[in-house]
C-alpha cells in the first residue's frame, strides 16, 4: 500500500469514527457507517479493526460507556435511564460492562463522583505548583452559534496533540483560510478521567468561510449550536483540567443545569508563539441540555 493510498484510508476511517460519535443514540447499520467511509461493507469490519485495534461494535460501546459515566457523575438521570440511554436492555448488563470497564458498579461511581466531602475550591483541583495565585472563574451561559470549522484529529493524550495543529496551521495557510476573523477551537471528545490516553480523541479546529468545502487533509465540521457553560482560564493549558473539574463538579451541581453528553469546547484567544504561558487565555465551554 502507497503512502497517498494509508492516508486516504485513515482519513476515510477518521469519516466513519466521526458518523459513530454523532450517532451514538441510534443503531447505525454497519453498511450505512461503511457507506459514509466509502468502503465495501464486506470488508469495512476488518479494515477498521486492521486500523485501529478495535472492533466497530466495540468502539461504539467504548463510546456510550464514556458517556454513561459522564451523565452518572454530572447529571440528574438515574442509572436505570443513564443505562438505556447507553443501549443496554437491563440495569443489570448495563452494570456489568461498567464494572468491566471501570472497575466499580455505576452507583458506586456516582457517589465517589458527587462526593459531598469534595474541595470546593477550584486550587484543590490543580496540580502543585509553586507560588501559585488563586485562580477565580467567572462562568457565563452562552447559546453559541453553529460554527463551520476545518478540522485535523488527534488520538492520545490531550498534551501531546501539537502535530496536528501543525497539520492544520500548513494545510490551512496553503488554501490562504486564515483571516482577521478566524478562531482556534480545540474540541475535547473525551474525559481523560474515563477514557484511556491512547483513546482521547481531540479535535484541532479553525473557523472557514462559508465557501470553502473542505479536503480529504482538512475535512468540515459544524461544532457550537446551543447552551454552554464558559469560562476563561488565564495561564498555562496545564491549568484547565482542573478548571473543568471545578466548572463540572462544584459549580455544575449549583447551577440549575444539566450537562449535555457533547463534546467541550475550547476558544484560545491569544498566540502561544508570542505569548508568555502566564498570560494565555483560554475559554472552556462545556455544553448544557437545553432547558
Amino acid at each position: 500500500m502507497s503512502e497517498a493510498t494509508r492516508r486516504d484510508w485513515r482519513q476515510r476511517v477518521l469519516t466513519a469514527m466521526r458518523a459513530m460519535e454523532a450517532g451514538l443514540d441510534a443503531e447505525l447499520p454497519l453498511e450505512e457507517i461503511a457507506r459514509a467511509a466509502h468502503f465495501s461493507p464486506f470488508h469495512f469490519h476488518r479494515i477498521f479493526t486492521g486500523m485501529t485495534g478495535e472492533t466497530v461494535g466495540s468502539f461504539q460501546r467504548r463510546l456510550r460507556l464514556a458517556r454513561a459515566a459522564h451523565r452518572l457523575a454530572y447529571g440528574a438521570r438515574s442509572v436505570t435511564e443513564v443505562a438505556l440511554e447507553a443501549g443496554y436492555d437491563s440495569p443489570d448488563a448495563f452494570g456489568r460492562a461498567f464494572r468491566t470497564a471501570y472497575g466499580m458498579a455505576p452507583s458506586v461511581w456516582r457517589g465517589q463522583r458527587r462526593d459531598p466531602a469534595r474541595p470546593r475550591e477550584l486550587a484543590d483541583f490543580l496540580p502543585p505548583i509553586k507560588e501559585r495565585k488563586r485562580m477565580e472563574l467567572t462562568v457565563t451561559i452562552k447559546k453559541l452559534p453553529p460554527l463551520r470549522v476545518a478540522c485535523v484529529r488527534h488520538v492520545g493524550p490531550y498534551d501531546q496533540c501539537e502535530a496536528a495543529w501543525a497539520k492544520l496551521c500548513a494545510e490551512a495557510g496553503k488554501r490562504g483560510l486564515f483571516g482577521p476573523g478566524t478562531q482556534m477551537i480545540g474540541v475535547g471528545h473525551d474525559d481523560p478521567q474515563i477514557t484511556p490516553p491512547d483513546k482521547i480523541r481531540y479535535d484541532a479546529c479553525l473557523t472557514v468561510p462559508e465557501g470553502f468545502a473542505g479536503t480529504p487533509e482538512l475535512p468540515v465540521a459544524v461544532i457550537g449550536d446551543g447552551d454552554y457553560a464558559t469560562a476563561v482560564v488565564k495561564g498555562p493549558y496545564t491549568l484547565l483540567a482542573g478548571a473543568y473539574a471545578w466548572l463540572c463538579g462544584v459549580w455544575g451541581p449549583d447551577s440549575g443545569r444539566e450537562f449535555a453528553g457533547a463534546p467541550s469546547l475550547e476558544f484560545y484567544l491569544n498566540d502561544p508563539k508570542t505569548t508568555p504561558p502566564e498570560e494565555w487565555l483560554t475559554e472552556i465551554c462545556v455544553p448544557l441540555e437545553m432547558k
